[in-house]
């Protein structure tokens, strides 16, 4: 099973990283599966460590894959890195073994801390629906806009049911980075045309 979540990383030079990212559990190890190029990968190979964050404010997942990265974040407790502030909780890791692919390996990690902060009430259909279009917008490169539409067209009907102030500002984020790529298509599309 793979659990969305948010992995913060820290770079050898002290810069903070934070990216959405589906983990997988097995026994006490987290399995991570960055696809190259990744800094995520980059930083847990210059360091052995991340964190991952439980968080239900999906504007972070939203906001990552379109651009916006500057998330409040405190320290790890056992680890040289960081958490988000707003974490419900969090599990420090440590690099074990990479195997895998070229382009895309297998981190085994150790979970040698797991914090909990704030109780957890559960997803309403909006937040999910946010994650959900969080994943579309990090593969508009991959997926016909066809698809894209009809997905998103789909995850609207729990926004337009369910969705907070939050989730809103998230949509409209997604919403928007959507629409820009398919202008940046349309122009490329319209330039080869005229040449």
């Amino acid at each position: 099973m793979i659990h969305e979540t948010v992995v913060t990383t820290v770079s050898a030079d002290g810069v903070i990283h934070i990216a959405p990212m589906g983990v997988r559990h097995r026994g006490g190890e987290v399995i991570l599966m960055p696809f190259r190029p990744s800094t995520t990968l980059d930083n847990i190979a210059a360091t052995g460590s991340a964190v991952v964050n439980l968080t239900t404010d999906v504007r972070v997942f939203a906001g990552c894959v379109t651009g916006r990265r500057d998330w409040p974040t405190v320290p790890a407790e056992r680890i040289a890195g960081v958490r988000l502030q707003s974490a419900l909780g969090h599990l420090e890791l440590l690099l074990m073994q990479e195997t895998g692919d070229e382009a895309r390996p297998t981190l085994r990690m150790a979970c040698v801390h797991e914090g909990r902060h704030a109780g957890f009430a559960g997803f309403n259909r909006a937040q999910a629906a946010v994650i959900e279009g969080a994943v579309l917008v990090s593969r508009l490169h991959l997926l016909p806009p066809e698809k894209i539409a009809g997905e998103m067209e789909y995850l609207q009907i729990a926004i337009d049911k369910t969705a907070g102030p939050a989730e809103h500002e998230a949509w409209q984020w997604l919403c928007a980075a959507i629409a820009a790529h398919a202008a940046r298509r349309e122009t490329a599309r319209t330039t080869e045309e005229s040449q």
